[in-house]
């Protein structure tokens, strides 16, 4: 089978108070949180720059829907668009319709379990 998810894009999940949260994981694990979370930077095999996200969200966030989970991982994949065609004809449920930022273009699907997955062909130099 030809590889589909090239790494953890990021990990989103649902909180009480976000802004406590990333103050906490700052003073306590060091991270280097934004209003976003924090932003972990990796080569890949290439040597390109590569991202991966930690993101905590407000606990009455639709983002994850329809999954009722507290969470949702993103995977970082290439070539998304044909990734989705072929996903959908083995079944697999798409949630909405692919989005293009300047960022990435980002799709989802539904696992068995009814997690929401993220899968995101990024564009990583859009951060830098």
């Amino acid at each position: 089978m030809k590889k589909r998810v090239t790494g953890l894009g990021g990990f989103f999940f649902k909180t009480k108070n976000p802004d406590q949260i990333k103050q906490w994981y700052k003073e306590r694990l060091g991270l280097n949180t934004d209003q976003y979370g924090c932003t972990f930077w990796w080569k890949d095999k290439e040597g390109n720059d590569c991202s991966t996200q930690w993101s905590p969200m407000n606990e009455d966030t639709t983002y994850f829907q329809p999954s009722q989970k507290q969470f949702m991982m993103n995977f970082r994949v290439e070539n998304l668009k044909e990734l989705l065609v072929e996903l959908e004809k083995e079944g697999v449920t798409i949630v909405g319709e692919v989005e293009e930022y300047e960022y990435g273009k980002f799709g989802w699907i539904l696992d068995p379990e009814g997690n929401k997955l993220e899968l995101w062909e990024p564009v990583d130099k859009a951060f830098l």
